[in-house]
């Protein structure tokens, strides 16, 4: 299905992902992953802010007592943006990656307040499956949870957080899955397939639960977000003007905004792909779900 969709700002990200809405401040931030840049857009006065990161910055989620986790190439920081576009940086967690050069990609918090995010090999093309899903929580300590992976994306949480949703963009994997997850120990079990996105048009990148418990993926080659029910059927497909979309949110007011970012491409010239890299915002016709905040309550 079409739908009716707006551009959020004049920014183009070379790789827009992790777009979180906060709704005190009635705005939307999301992060050019290459550039290492956070950008915010305030609905209220159209105006676009941004940050440089000291390293790519793959996922961001803000915390309960202040600032942003943001996993970056190394570890994880603790990063507080300041009104006069310059930002301070805490390393509160290296990684150990297994080679070298990779960094982190798609992440976010579980029900409880915990952050996950996923590693990937920098080269996306080479296929190396070398990357892994780490928890970071209240023991400042990066916890690694799945292994095997390539391009780790898709990760989201249903309504109650007792399952877990994560995906793997690379074209031979190509698939979702779902966990049971412990919410107690935030430790995920029982991996089986959700959607074979073979089956589908596009690959999954990032993603989104509604308040129906339905999983929103970006189908990224395919210019489509897609709606799977919790048991895996797909329900509809809403395009979005670019090939390329990365990760989507819900937002707005009411929660009922749908803000997908994008990705440009150097092979793709402008005239071929006038809007890769920007973000959207759509009227799916649904609510969703605020997104949850890193709650250490030891950081600050």
């Amino acid at each position: 299905m079409t739908t009716n969709y707006s551009l959020i700002s004049e920014a183009r990200c070379q790789t827009g992902e992790s777009p979180v809405w906060v709704a005190q401040e009635s705005a939307l931030y999301w992060v050019d992953i290459p550039a290492g840049k956070i950008y915010r857009w305030q609905a209220s006065f159209d105006e676009l802010s941004q940050w440089q990161m000291p390293e790519m910055a793959g996922s961001m989620a803000m915390c309960a007592t202040g600032g942003w986790i943001v996993a970056m190439e190394t570890g994880i920081y603790l990063v507080q943006l300041q009104s006069n576009g310059a930002s301070t940086h805490e390393k509160l967690a290296d990684v150990e990656h297994p080679t070298q050069p990779m960094r982190f990609n798609d992440g976010r918090c579980d029900r409880q307040g915990r952050f996950l995010s996923g590693t990937m090999f920098n080269d996306t093309k080479a296929g190396k499956s070398v990357g892994s899903l780490y928890r970071f929580g209240n023991d400042k300590q990066l916890t690694p949870l799945v292994g095997d992976l390539i391009v780790p994306n898709g990760l989201a949480f249903s309504p109650d957080g007792c399952t877990m949703y994560l995906a793997d963009t690379y074209a031979s994997r190509q698939t979702v899955w779902a966990f049971d997850y412990d919410v107690d120990t935030g430790a995920p079990y029982n991996q089986r397939v959700f959607v074979d996105m073979h089956q589908h048009l596009g690959r999954p990148d990032g993603a989104a639960v509604d308040a129906d418990g339905c999983y929103w993926v970006c189908a990224t080659d395919a210019g489509l977000v897609s709606r799977f029910t919790p048991q895996g059927k797909l329900d509809r497909s809403i395009s979005v003007p670019t090939t390329k979309p990365g990760m989507c949110a819900f937002g707005g007011d009411n929660l009922d905004t749908l803000f997908v970012t994008s990705l440009s491409r150097p092979d793709i010239t402008d005239e071929e792909d006038p809007y890769a890299g920007r973000v959207f915002a759509l009227q799916p016709g649904v609510k969703g779900l605020a997104e949850p905040q890193f709650k250490n309550t030891t950081i600050a």
